[in-house]
């Protein structure tokens, strides 16, 4: 394998830490928490005591002020180790980071604390039943009563939708303004009006609370306006390539754990009576999705470099994002492939592998969008 160069050794001391944390306090209840649609409370109160959630937020909020890099090794640790149901990623690089770039010190002060620590967990609510990719066309508003925003509207495929204590609603508070019509909205717990829906049943990540969010004149109080008014499509378009990279690292690093947990399974199963490692068609197999994985490996740490360096562009985001998401589904579909039977059992964790990675393409952005914003910056 060709080397890493991006992570030092106080980066590998806190990756091996995680390893330990998640075989010990996750792996062996994943598929528990499958049955269950969700993931306990308490897994992210004993992350939090570890240093886990948002370790890049500033020392000034609570924070280790780490570098963007703890925040990839979390997140390619667990989608290596196959653990999709922990939403520590778009609490930890989603909604941490809207937060504490747009909002008020006083929303800092009282949010980011207890992001970290556990006690507060974040959600981000964009997608509705009738917009998806497309963030002008949401239908939910955000209308000025004076000292407070009478919130209506729906929103689904919500992550964390069950958990989440604080949600940045993405609303329109001037429906004829297009774009600059969008603002942003922290609704918290309890607030009068927010009711979450079912938890939404999916062909894969079955662990993650993935919700349906309603809100049925919310009184949303203007100090809960992230931001500016009118701001909230710039906000998103600021942050989305670090979503996007985001994906990509997920895709990557899953791509990664399915092809080990191949690899161990065609020298260990046996067919006509030898391992299915001998037959040349194996070892032809293994040779491409490594090569793929390799070549995907140098896309996105080159993107994470870019991005630790803040020249990471979200055309390149929207390519790593895309062209990752397709190689992690092309990946796992070969990786099923070679497990043959069992690999469509749901007990074996390359099934779940393989169910799981097929939303990647959908969500963050479409890739039929992805392509569309690489193909606008090459014709510009």
């Amino acid at each position: 394998m060709i080397p890493r160069t991006l992570f030092n050794s106080d980066h590998e001391m806190f990756r091996d830490a995680l390893r330990k944390f998640l075989e010990k306090e996750a792996v062996p209840f994943h598929q528990q928490w499958e049955d269950e649609g969700v993931v306990p409370k308490d897994l992210w109160l004993k992350a939090g005591e570890q240093g886990f959630l948002c370790p890049c937020v500033s020392p000034e909020y609570g924070g280790a002020g780490a570098d963007y890099l703890y925040s990839v090794i979390v997140m390619e640790e667990i989608s290596r180790l196959g653990l999709t149901g922990i939403g520590w990623g778009l609490h930890t690089d989603i909604v941490g980071p809207y937060i504490e770039h747009h909002g008020s010190e006083a929303q800092k002060h009282k949010f980011l604390p207890k992001m970290i620590t556990g006690e507060c967990i974040g959600a981000i609510a964009m997608s509705e039943p009738g917009a998806g990719s497309d963030l002008q066309g949401v239908k939910t508003t955000a209308v000025d009563k004076g000292d407070h925003y009478l919130l209506n509207g729906s929103k689904t495929f919500i992550t964390n939708g069950q958990n989440a204590d604080v949600v940045i609603v993405v609303a329109k508070t001037d429906p004829n303004a297009g774009a600059k019509g969008i603002s942003l909205l922290l609704v918290e717990r309890g607030m009068p009006g927010f009711e979450r829906g079912r938890n939404l049943h999916k062909v894969g990540m079955k662990a993650q609370d993935t919700s349906e969010l309603f809100f049925n004149d919310v009184k949303v109080p203007k100090e809960n306006l992230l931001g500016k008014e009118g701001m909230g499509f710039i906000y998103l378009m600021t942050e989305l390539p670090q979503e996007r990279l985001g994906i990509a690292v997920n895709g990557i690093a899953m791509a990664e754990g399915a092809f080990k947990l191949t690899l161990d399974y065609v020298k260990e199963r046996k067919a006509f009576g030898k391992s299915i490692s001998d037959f040349q068609n194996t070892q032809f197999k293994l040779a491409e999705i490594h090569t793929k994985i390799e070549m995907g490996r140098a896309y996105v740490d080159r993107c994470l470099e870019l991005h630790c360096n803040k020249k990471l562009d979200a055309a390149t985001a929207s390519a790593a994002k895309y062209i990752i998401t397709d190689l992690q589904c092309e990946v796992l579909d070969e990786c099923v492939q070679l497990f043959g039977g069992y690999g469509y059992m749901w007990e074996y964790p390359i099934a779940r592998m393989w169910a799981d990675a097929r939303v990647q393409r959908i969500y963050g952005g479409t890739n039929e969008i992805m392509k569309l914003v690489v193909s606008r910056q090459l014709l510009s």
